[in-house]
C-alpha cells in the first residue's frame, strides 16, 4: 500500500500481511473465495467487491462474488460493470463446506452482508474490508481505515501487495467505488491522494466517460416517479433542521421500481437549503425499512446510525428496523433533539 496515503498509518502491519497472506494462499491453493459487497451495494460495495473478484480469478482462485439478499437486484447504474453478470444473489451461496475464505468488503457490520454473514456462524475463515469508523468488526483478520475516502482505496492496496495488476476492468470497478463515496471528488475526504489515486486509474483503462455517464447522468423512468413521489410527502422539522420522506410497497410496485431505483433521493433532499439531516425510509422486501441519512457536517449520522443498530460515516449513514413509519421518524427526531 503506498505511504503517500495518509489512511495507510491507520491499517496495522500485521494485520496487513495476515490478509495479504489469506489471499496468497487462495490464489496459490486455488481455493473457493466468497467476496461480499454489502446488502443494497453502491458504488464502494459493488466496485471493491467485482475488483477484487475479477483480480483473484484471474491470478488462480476460484472467486465468487454475492450479495446475501434476496430478491438480488443491482442498481441499473451498477450493473453493467465488469463481472456484475456473475454476481449471486442469497440463493447462489455456495455451502459454507465448500467455501474457503470469505471477504467483506464495505460493510460495518455482520447484518449488513445479509444471508452471507452465515458463513460466520460456520467458522469460515474471514477478511473484513472497510472504511466505515462506526460499526461492529468481525473476522478473522479485519483492514478498517476510517480516513480513506472509499473502501476500494484498501482493496487497491491489497491488489499492490499482492502484486497484481489493475487490469482496465478492475480499474473500472475501482473508479466506480471512488467516483461514488467521493461525491464525484466533491466531498471533504477527497485530498491529493484520492485524486493521485483516480489519476492511476484512469492510466490503468477505467471507462470513466461511459461509467460517469451511467452512475450521474442517466435515470430510468421508473426511478423518476419515485423520486416525484418521495419529494411529494418531503416533510422538514425546523428544530432539528430534518428533511425526511419515505416510500411504500405499493408506491414500488405501483411504478414497477425496485429498491435500487431509491438510492438517489437521500442525496436530492440533503441539498434542500436549511437542512441539515436527510433521511429517507425504504420499504425492503423481508418488510423491514432500509434507512439511509445524509448530514451536511453539523449532526453525525454515523452515531446516530450506531445508536440505531447500523453504522456508517459522519455525513453518510445507514441502518434497518421494524415498525411503524411515523414511530420510527419519530424516534430519530427525539434522537437528535437529545445530542
Amino acid at each position: 500500500m503506498s505511504t503517500l496515503a495518509p489512511w495507510r498509518d491507520e491499517v496495522e502491519d500485521r494485520e496487513l500481511a495476515r490478509a495479504t497472506a489469506q489471499l496468497r494462499r487462495a490464489i496459490d491453493d486455488h481455493q473457493r473465495v466468497v467476496v461480499a459487497a454489502h446488502v443494497a451495494p453502491d458504488g464502494d460495495a459493488l466496485g471493491g467487491a467485482l475488483a477484487l473478484h475479477l483480480a483473484l480469478t484471474d491470478a488462480g482462485a476460484r472467486s465468487v462474488p454475492v450479495v446475501g439478499e434476496d430478491p438480488l437486484v443491482l442498481p441499473s447504474s451498477l450493473a453493467a460493470l465488469p463481472g456484475a453478470d456473475q454476481v449471486r444473489g442469497q440463493a447462489g451461496l455456495p455451502p459454507a463446506s465448500e467455501v474457503d475464505l470469505l471477504v467483506s468488503i464495505d460493510a460495518a457490520s455482520p447484518d449488513r452482508i445479509g444471508a452471507a454473514s452465515d458463513y460466520l456462524d460456520a467458522q469460515v475463515p474471514t477478511l473484513m474490508v472497510d472504511h466505515h469508523a462506526r460499526g461492529t468488526g468481525f473476522g478473522d483478520v479485519r483492514l478498517v481505515a476510517p480516513g480513506a475516502a472509499a473502501t476500494v482505496q484498501l482493496v487497491a492496496g491489497l491488489l499492490d501487495e499482492l502484486e497484481l495488476p489493475v487490469t482496465p476492468s478492475v480499474a473500472t470497478c475501482l473508479y466506480a467505488g471512488l467516483v461514488t463515496d467521493t461525491g464525484r471528488f466533491g466531498h471533504a475526504s477527497t485530498d491529493a491522494s484520492v485524486m493521485e489515486f483516480g489519476a492511476r486509474l484512469l492510466a490503468a483503462g477505467a471507462d470513466h466517460v461511459e461509467l460517469t455517464r451511467r452512475l450521474f447522468d442517466e435515470r430510468s423512468i421508473e426511478e423518476l416517479q419515485l423520486v416525484g413521489r418521495a419529494l411529494a410527502r418531503l416533510t422538514y422539522v425546523p428544530d432539528v433542521a430534518l428533511v425526511h420522506t419515505h416510500l411504500t410497497h405499493q408506491e414500488l410496485d405501483a411504478s414497477e421500481g425496485e429498491l435500487a431505483d431509491t438510492e438517489g433521493i437521500v442525496d436530492l433532499l440533503r441539498s434542500a437549503e436549511d437542512a441539515e439531516v436527510a433521511v429517507v425510509l425504504k420499504p425492503a422486501p423481508d418488510g423491514t425499512w432500509r434507512v439511509s441519512m445524509r448530514s451536511t457536517g453539523q449532526a453525525d449520522v454515523g452515531a446516530l446510525a450506531t445508536a440505531f443498530g447500523g453504522g456508517g460515516h459522519a455525513a453518510a449513514a445507514g441502518f434497518s428496523a421494524t415498525g411503524e413509519q411515523d414511530e420510527l421518524i419519530g424516534r430519530i427526531v427525539a434522537w437528535l433533539r437529545a445530542r
